[in-house]
């Protein structure tokens, strides 16, 4: 039986527009998706197995993706289920919504997980590749951040330049507290495509001149990391928050969250991965502080990842 595992994450800032060349930072969650794959004695294709625990709704609502991922999956890796039947399970302790990087997690994990039992011996680079191309089937054109993050883990500081994907690992001094609260909405990430077309046609200018404010948030969070300034950190989320908003891609409960957590004591919120959905970030450095916010959602019904992020 062959075994993978991959990371969730977060993006602290850049989320939708990483295709637009604006660098991201990401950084794992230690939460992960397992994958186990094994060859079957008898039947044909692939069978699946999906055990995860999941956002009501989601594991049904991204079937179809998930099924036409792993068949891209199985013809990039080169393994031709109708000769060698396999049974696909997923597991593990990453809670499979929509931004958390679920489908990153799954890619990344059963390229790891079929490397394993078919001994192709892939370096780590061609497993991210393979979980980028799982990504297709979510995503309409992945930008390759999710799984990057899923693959390597830490914090990383993430571009695209004239198309070529770079990414750095973000030193940080000590790990750092976050709370994601999810909203409850599945979002459908290819309609993120859909938005930035609509703010590129409606104002040019505008369109252009957010994408260069938060290509310079993004720079200024490098160095704020890098420096342990976590009350900048939090300032440039919380001001990247409200662009994106404007842009289209919160949604009414986000907002409603991302007001709460700053209620509460974060040091910033914002919407985290594509929108329109799925979870939001609170920075929230210290136990303390991180149980207080995440007590908070949880005392409104809304579902809780407390995690660590820059750990080793």
């Amino acid at each position: 039986m062959g075994k993978g595992t991959a990371f969730g994450k977060t993006i602290l800032i850049g989320d939708q527009f990483v295709n637009n060349e604006v660098p991201a930072i990401v950084s794992a969650i230690p939460f992960e998706t397992v994958a186990q794959v094994q060859k079957r004695d008898e039947g044909q294709g692939w069978i699946l197995e999906d055990n995860r625990n999941e956002v009501p709704g989601y594991k049904e609502k991204k079937k179809k993706d998930q099924l036409e991922s792993i068949n891209h999956i199985l013809e990039v890796m080169k393994i031709d289920a109708k000769k060698t039947p396999i049974k696909i399970t997923y597991a593990g302790s990453l809670l499979a919504g929509s931004g958390v990087g679920a489908s990153a997690a799954s890619c990344v994990s059963l390229a790891r997980a079929i490397n394993d039992e078919f001994n192709l011996g892939l370096s780590i680079d061609e497993i991210n590749h393979v979980g980028w191309e799982g990504e297709f089937a979510y995503h309409g054109t992945p930008s390759g951040v999710d799984n990057t993050a899923s693959t390597y883990g830490g914090i990383i500081f993430y571009r695209i330049i004239k198309g070529e994907k770079t990414f750095e690992k973000i030193p940080v001094k000590k790990p750092i507290e976050i709370v994601l609260a999810n909203s409850g909405i599945t979002a459908d990430t290819k309609l993120m495509e859909n938005i930035v077309k609509k703010n590129q046609e409606e104002d040019p200018e505008l369109f252009v001149s957010r994408l260069k404010t938060i290509t310079g948030q993004s720079h200024e969070m490098k160095q704020a990391l890098e420096a342990n300034n976590l009350e900048r950190v939090g300032a440039l989320m919380t001001q990247n928050h409200s662009i994106v908003k404007a842009m289209g891609y919160s949604h009414e409960i986000l907002d409603y969250l991302c007001k709460l957590g700053l209620e509460k004591g974060a040091l910033g919120t914002k919407v985290t991965g594509g929108g329109m959905g799925g979870y939001m970030s609170s920075l929230t450095p210290g136990k303390d502080l991180q149980e207080a916010v995440a007590k908070t959602f949880e005392d409104e019904g809304y579902k809780v990842i407390r995690a660590t992020i820059g750990g080793s």
